[in-house]
């Protein structure tokens, strides 16, 4: 196991939307805890199945304490952009992915936003193309515009 990354009072940012697993009392099971890019304070952390960290997160503007996983953490000065993309929104890419050379997204090919998130290389999205699902840099994606 690693060594924490954040410790007691740290202000940390949530990079993807946190929602209810079935343990947070009051509320009905996937339903939204904390938005992407909220910012709140560690409070303690802990080991789940021996590996996995956990912090327990306090939100002041949700009015939350909620569990993160580390992945799910960046510190809070980190540049953070909103985003221009958000869960269920068409996107278009505007390159040629491949995954073990072959080619699995050609330009102009259209998918669905499935889960956003921000880590140290920036923003990126995971993908639906078809049957695919790909985690794709902000950079390579556009807006579908309606019509």
């Amino acid at each position: 196991m690693n060594k924490p990354r954040f410790s007691f009072g740290d202000e940390v940012r949530v990079v993807r939307t946190v929602r209810n697993d079935g343990t947070y009392p009051g509320l009905q099971k996937g339903d939204q805890l904390v938005r992407r890019g909220s910012i709140g304070y560690v409070r303690e952390w802990g080991v789940y199945l021996q590996e996995h960290i956990v912090y327990q997160v306090h939100f002041p503007s949700e009015g939350r304490v909620v569990g993160c996983r580390e992945s799910e953490l960046i510190a809070a000065e980190v540049f953070w952009d909103a985003g221009l993309f958000q869960y269920g929104d068409q996107v278009e890419v505007n390159a040629t992915l491949t995954l073990k050379g072959q080619v699995v997204a050609a330009p102009g090919a259209v998918g669905k936003i499935t889960a956003t998130g921000q880590g140290l290389q920036g923003e990126s999205f995971t993908v639906q193309f078809g049957d695919r699902f790909l985690q794709v840099p902000a950079r390579l994606l556009r807006q579908v515009e309606a019509g």
